[in-house]
């Protein structure tokens, strides 16, 4: 039966911060039970909280009631235990842990609750089925390294709020029931009771909205945003997930990148305790995908692409030709050392970029000791052969993997592949941080399936200056004055300079296919605090999530989530998404039907 504490009870330290210095005091502690040993007469129990673990002892000095109450307990116990810190004694010391050298000798012990036998123990770098994991979260939770990861998130989110408000920055809360948006990702929708049969949204971000308070006059905001998409779940995706967002009047691009490269070398060194001293590189969108077929590319390796279309215009091998007649391209990469790569590795890579919509992989594989094999040599001329080998700067020792079609596809293929080459190469460190910006992003994408120009960004996205002229004749020209901060090969944060000159949002609107009538109706409230002064303005938000992940080395952003979905969008632990009270559902005028009705 569990016992209450009494107004004496109060705890005087934490478990892991008792040490040497300790000894001689009378403290009282409290925790869950990792283990409990029983070695007859003596019993030991490492008694567990948020910082660590402390040694609890019971011997023959030990008052037989409070020793035989310590024989029953199991783990995840959850004890109140009062002692004197003592020295371990010889031999006993565990030099593992920050406490190893000490004890308590109890002589108080209060069991404030029992515990089942838990499903899975609670240790750290568990290797316990996920799903397992999840479902009981709340006991995930206490392993030491789910600990460790949450408390960094809460030194993480205390760096930024000291940095943006020493910047001048305002913490300014936006709504969370707001308008549905016509464009980006799904909205989660939520019924309104007293509105029947109209809608709020979940904010996919405050973006909207901090452009207001620019309008407003507030000069600089900051929040920490809870945003909201209904979209397909990756290791990096959550259908709920924080932002540090920010906004700033009177900026150019160059001001908010300098801005926001200031927040992350703070965090770097303030957590990381990594000093970054140069400027980040900048990289223009078209350099990237040249270089690295990615926007977001990972600069801590080689593997970079090369052209070779010039090479192979004229060959007599139609996959090479073809590609470039067509308007397309043939790119390369050299994975140095990647000979090694048995035939097997090689035909899993050939299938690793069919899932880029690459229609196939080309390779030459020059061995340490000279011999060459190939897929596509045979059907080239020595002189053809030669040309690719020069301009790849292929030697022995290297695997060349190359890949011809249009150029969305040699760039999302190749650029996918030289990571995994990566990874297969084992030369990837987790905690070898590169951060760049790339810049000058195309405003505008086309979609061959509607027929249509969307915003790559979103709708307010200013263009370049230099490229105004194109925003009619060529929208697909037009470059915006857009950056994504990247580390690693993933997108920490993205930003822009707005428009605020309502007629370049007005021809901005047109291009993306929205009349003036349509563009009043969706963005009414936006456009009408356009015609009372606004200043020019941009910002940035970084995805907070990612953000802790990478720097704790991780490569899920679940692990940094206290209660976080899966990849359908459910939560194991509570079971939600759920049916809905019918009597509910009445009040919001709301029915379910089948499909078939």
């Amino acid at each position: 039966m569990a016992e209450l504490l009494t107004k004496n009870d109060k705890r005087t330290h934490m478990c892991a911060c008792l040490n040497a210095e300790n000894v001689g005091e009378k403290v009282c502690v409290m925790g869950w039970v990792q283990k409990q040993r029983d070695l007859g007469s003596l019993i030991f129990i490492d008694l567990r909280d948020r910082t660590g673990i402390v040694q609890l002892a019971f011997d023959e000095k030990t008052d037989k009631e409070i020793f035989d109450k310590a024989f029953g307990i199991r783990a995840e116990f959850v004890l109140c235990a009062k002692g004197v810190v003592r020295r371990r004694g010889e031999g006993a010391v565990n030099k593992n842990l920050p406490t190893g050298e000490i004890e308590i000798a109890v002589d108080e012990l209060r069991i404030l609750s029992a515990s089942e036998t838990p499903p899975f123990e609670i240790v750290e770098n568990s290797n316990v089925n996920a799903e397992l994991r999840l479902r009981h979260r709340y006991l995930d939770l206490r392993r030491p390294d789910m600990q460790r990861n949450i408390i960094a998130r809460s030194r993480i989110s205390k760096i930024a709020r000291d940095y943006y408000a020493d910047n001048g920055f305002i913490d300014i809360e936006t709504p969370n029931l707001c308008k549905p948006t016509p464009e980006g990702a799904r909205d989660y929708l939520v019924p309104s009771r007293v509105h029947k049969g109209k809608f709020y949204a979940l904010p996919q971000s405050p973006q909207l909205y901090k452009q207001l308070l620019m309008v407003s006059g507030f000069d600089r905001y900051f929040q920490i945003a809870r945003c909201y998409r209904d979209e397909d779940l990756r290791a990096d995706r959550q259908p709920e997930f924080t932002q540090i967002d920010t906004e700033m009047s009177f900026v150019t691009a160059d001001d908010v990148m300098k801005m926001h490269e200031g927040f992350i070398k703070k965090v770097m060194k303030e957590f990381a305790n990594v000093e970054l001293s140069e400027d980040f590189i900048r990289m223009p969108y078209a350099e990237a995908m040249s270089r690295f077929g990615s926007d977001k590319p990972d600069i801590r390796f080689g593997y970079e692409l090369t052209d070779l279309s010039e090479c192979v215009r004229n060959c007599g091998f139609k996959v090479f030709a073809g590609a470039v007649e067509m308007g397309g391209s043939v790119r390369g990469i050299n994975v140095k050392g990647g000979a090694k790569f048995s035939r097997k590795e090689i035909d899993s890579l050939v299938e690793f970029v069919k899932s880029y919509r690459a229609k196939g992989l080309a390779w030459l594989k020059w061995a340490e000791n000279g011999d060459i094999s190939s897929s596509y040599a045979k059907f080239l001329t020595n002189e053809e052969n030669e040309a690719i080998k020069t301009t790849i700067k292929a030697e022995a020792g290297d695997l060349v993997l190359i890949v011809a079609d249009k150029n969305k596809v040699v760039f999302d293929s190749l650029g996918a592949l030289r990571c995994e080459c990566a990874k297969r190469m084992n030369i990837l460190d987790p905690f070898d941080f590169k951060f760049l910006w790339v810049t000058e992003f195309p405003l505008l994408e086309y979609s061959e399936e509607d027929g249509r120009f969307y915003a790559m960004h979103h709708p307010f996205t200013s263009p370049m200056d230099e490229d105004l002229e194109y925003l009619d004749a060529d929208p697909g020209r037009v470059r915006a004055k857009a950056y994504d901060i990247v580390l690693n090969g993933t997108e920490l944060g993205g930003g822009s300079i707005r428009i605020h000159d309502s007629a370049i949002q007005q021809k901005m609107f047109s291009v993306l296919g929205l009349s003036e009538e349509e563009a009043k109706e969706k963005f009414g409230y936006l456009l009408d605090a356009f015609r009372y002064g606004v200043p020019p303005h941009g910002g940035l938000a970084f995805g907070f999530d990612r953000l802790v992940t990478l720097l704790l080395g991780l490569e899920d952003i679940r692990d940094v989530i206290a209660f976080p979905k899966v990849q359908n969008a459910s939560e194991l632990m509570t079971k939600c998404p759920s049916e809905a009270d019918p009597k509910a559902l009445e009040e919001l005028g709301l029915a379910i039907v089948s499909a078939e009705e």
